[in-house]
């Protein structure tokens, strides 16, 4: 019998081994300019999680349009390695940016937005967050509503992290309703008559993250305010200080222009 002979893979064969390829949808968190005429583009997709890849052109002027924060796009990704930056396809199908930039809350918004999403470990697939994201987007228009998705935003996003809050019991009683506080140490609601005699050092809890109001009935700019504070709270504390970060500017931004067109009837919206 004759020697064993084994093959050995041609130049095509071993690249074809190597090679990754995924499609999936995307929506755009930030793009940055390399070199002269590429742009590395970092995506919230659906089945891949927050991933970056490299979009050759992409700084030209055909492309600019599509890669704009907000929009969303079909991206097929490929690389010789899994670990590698790789080069991005990318087809826009709801270019909302043009929309977005037209409002000065979403122009913060889309940032802040992109911000938080970033909180996520990059290539960790968190399909309800994309979901959630790309709604947010399409109902972005109008300040207040903008503001509302924003908190359940932030709230979702906490959960996603491991520090999620209860707004469904009172933490002192179990008591599932007239819940209009929040504990600033534990994150759990507090029922009126269990937070009354504390009501100085607890959060005010708007209706519109109970549950049990959709937040369209008489909302206030106080009621965000609050919103806001309970989410930039633990946020802060649970998630961006044991990291080194702070809030980022853009959320200060989006929550000044939303107060700002609240208060003016929306007359700059």
């Amino acid at each position: 019998m004759g020697a064993l002979r084994f093959a050995h893979p041609t130049s095509f064969q071993l690249r074809y081994t190597l090679s990754m390829e995924w499609t999936d949808d995307g929506i755009i968190l930030g793009v940055r300019r390399h070199g002269e005429s590429s742009a590395i583009v970092e995506l919230m997709t659906r089945g891949h999680g927050r991933h970056l890849g490299l979009v050759r052109g992409g700084a030209g002027a055909r492309m600019r349009p599509v890669l704009q924060p907000g929009n969303s796009v079909q991206a097929i990704w490929r690389a010789r390695l899994d670990e590698q930056l790789g080069y991005y396809l990318i087809d826009g199908t709801k270019l909302r940016a043009a929309t977005l930039l037209g409002a000065s809350h979403a122009v913060y918004g889309v940032t802040h937005l992109a911000a938080v999403a970033r909180l996520l470990p990059e290539r960790d697939p968190h399909e309800d967050i994309f979901a959630m994201l790309e709604y947010i987007l399409d109902d972005f228009d109008h300040p207040a509503v903008a503001a509302i998705h924003a908190i359940r935003f932030e709230l979702a996003m906490l959960t996603e992290l491991g520090v999620g809050l209860d707004l469904e019991n009172c933490a002192a009683t179990g008591a599932t309703t007239d819940l209009i506080y929040v504990s600033p140490k534990s994150g759990n609601a507090v029922s009126r008559a269990a937070g009354e005699p504390w009501r100085d050092r607890l959060l005010r809890l708007p209706s519109f993250m109970r549950g049990d109001d959709d937040g369209d009935n008489d909302l206030s700019g106080r009621d965000l305010q609050d919103g806001f504070a309970i989410t930039g709270r633990f946020l802060l504390r649970n998630v961006l200080e044991p990291r080194g970060q702070r809030h980022s500017d853009a959320r200060a931004g989006f929550i000044g222009a939303v107060m700002r067109q609240l208060q003016g009837g929306m007359s700059d919206a």
